[in-house]
């Protein structure tokens, strides 16, 4: 086994559990290693605990090449994430550059939410952010439309801000929205008229006689 025998003599505790995400030998290694940080953070498992937890995720080849490291080569969780780093790093995902924003365009169909999400999710991955370049970028890929029409009126200073505005858009959309349904009037059951006056027995009689 490539753990040492310190790491093989930690016991995991009761109720301790790796994370759910596996990885196979395909899969984006940074991004993995993130999310296994990120949910094992309040855990305060030992660094043994993390290796035996991070081993535990590796499944297919990427097992396989576990397996196949030396015995006891393993003596700690940094080690074993620099070795797990280097073996997979022809997978790492390439680094967004800013200039990759201005090819995230709102499509047809799409609602503005759906597109800041999107566009949001690439924020995130650029290593320095340049408020107006991202301000720019969204401006450029909304499609056009009441929206678009009130960020050249008053443009916003921040990406923030135009979560803002956004927020507030789709929320007096959405009550405009309700305020047209409810005023909508109701069709009334048909019924006599009360104008109308019921037609008497001996009238009905005589009717029928005619």
């Amino acid at each position: 086994m490539p753990f040492s025998s310190e790491i093989m003599g930690a016991v995991v505790p009761p109720g301790l559990v790796g994370v759910k995400a596996s990885f196979t030998g395909v899969e984006d290694p940074e991004a993995h290693l993130t999310v296994f940080h990120t949910q094992m953070m309040l855990s305060r498992g030992s660094n043994a605990v993390y290796c035996k937890l991070f081993m535990s995720n590796l499944i297919g080849i990427a097992l396989e090449w576990f397996v196949s490291l030396p015995d006891g080569h393993i003596t700690s969780f940094q080690q074993f994430s620099k070795l797990f780093m280097e073996q997979y790093i022809v997978n790492r995902a390439p680094p967004v550059v800013s200039y990759d924003l201005f090819d995230v365009r709102q499509s047809q169909g799409e609602s503005l939410w759906d597109y800041l999400s999107r566009f949001g999710a690439q924020v995130v991955r650029l290593p320095r952010k340049d408020e107006d370049m991202l301000v720019h970028a969204f401006k450029k890929g909304v499609l056009a439309g009441p929206f678009s029409e009130s960020l050249i009126r008053n443009r916003p200073s921040t990406f923030a801000e135009i979560r803002r505005r956004v927020v507030a858009h789709i929320a007096a959309e959405t009550a405009v929205s309700e305020k047209r349904e409810s005023a909508i009037p109701t069709k009334s059951r048909a019924g006599p008229s009360r104008t109308q006056q019921p037609m008497r027995v001996h009238e009905a009689k005589e009717g029928k006689k005619a």
